[in-house]
């Protein structure tokens, strides 16, 4: 097994793990480019966002990686809108 073929095995144990754990993050996209793992998407919190880190520590410990992840909110908005 190559060293590319191992980090998409563990790639998609990561990708596993985050759908069937109490995250259920499956807007998350993690994809290899080049010798760095991209981790990227949506997430519904700060919670999960620190969650998913953790994880993606855990799974990836020895391998670069970078993230962009968003986190949207679902409650109402804490102000009001000024329109001009």
């Amino acid at each position: 097994m190559t060293s590319t073929e191992l980090i998409e095995y563990r790639i998609e144990h990561l990708r596993e793990r985050l759908a069937r754990e109490e995250l259920a993050e499956l807007g998350v996209r993690i994809e290899l480019r080049g010798s760095r793992v991209v981790i990227w998407g949506s997430v519904a919190d700060p919670d999960c966002r620190s969650a998913l880190l953790r994880i993606a520590g855990e799974e990836l410990p020895d391998v670069p990686w970078q993230v962009d992840l968003t986190v949207s909110r679902s409650g109402p908005p804490d102000h009001s809108e000024e329109l001009s």
